[in-house]
């Protein structure tokens, strides 16, 4: 049985792991087989915005690209949450071209997603990466639609557990993003937190996979 990894930025071509691996425009690996594209807000540069969003939109139209992302919103940044909005507002216009998910990075900025996904109607699937917030929010964010990927914060925060408990099966997944520990050691917590098996919860997240990225 395979493991799924819903957000990683290290391809490591393991034979029991089906990977996710986000991709930048910029700076885009051709040898790597399933993968997201997408500009963070991190890193939105105007200079090279048209020419990132062309290749985007290249690369959605192909299906080893599975996902837009991570893109999103972040207000703890200096780079100024308009224009962010308008980069996320304009790759979400792709996503709904080529019928992709989205998978996003979002800080502090849960009220203007929701306000987005109602404003422009958004039909794809949503999923939030990295989750760490409260139930409050987790509810929130369930209740319109929205898909959570836990990874980090799951091993290392144990007030999240309830949050994840909170969480129904057909609607979360598990990553490594970008920290040191393994992707077992994510699927072992989440099981036990569950109740169940890791096969058990690895036949969830697969069924998942195939729901949200029909693959």
């Amino acid at each position: 049985m395979s493991y799924f990894n819903l957000h990683t930025h290290k391809y490591t071509n393991r034979s029991n792991v089906l990977e996710l691996v986000n991709q930048y425009p910029w700076a885009f690996d051709e040898t790597i087989p399933q993968y997201s594209i997408g500009i963070h807000p991190w890193y939105i540069d105007e200079s090279r915005l048209e020419s990132d969003l062309q290749l985007i939109d290249k690369k959605l139209a192909l299906p080893e690209c599975l996902a837009l992302g991570e893109c999103g919103l972040d207000k703890r940044i200096t780079i100024p949450i308009d224009l962010q909005a308008i980069v996320f507002e304009r790759q979400i216009t792709l996503a709904e071209k080529h019928q992709k998910p989205l998978v996003l990075h979002l800080v502090a900025a849960y009220q203007e997603l929701i306000e987005i996904k109602k404003r422009l109607h958004i039909t794809v699937p949503v999923i939030l990466h990295g989750f760490s917030k409260n139930e409050q929010v987790a509810k929130q964010l369930l209740d319109n639609g929205c898909y959570l990927s836990f990874g980090k914060y799951l091993l290392r925060n144990p007030d999240l557990k309830d949050v994840f408990l909170s969480v129904p099966d057909d609607r979360f997944f598990l990553e490594t993003d970008t920290m040191e520990e393994s992707l077992e050691e994510v699927y072992a917590v989440a099981a036990e937190y569950r109740g169940i098996s890791v096969h058990t919860l690895q036949q969830q997240v697969l069924t998942n996979r195939r729901q949200v990225f029909g693959v």
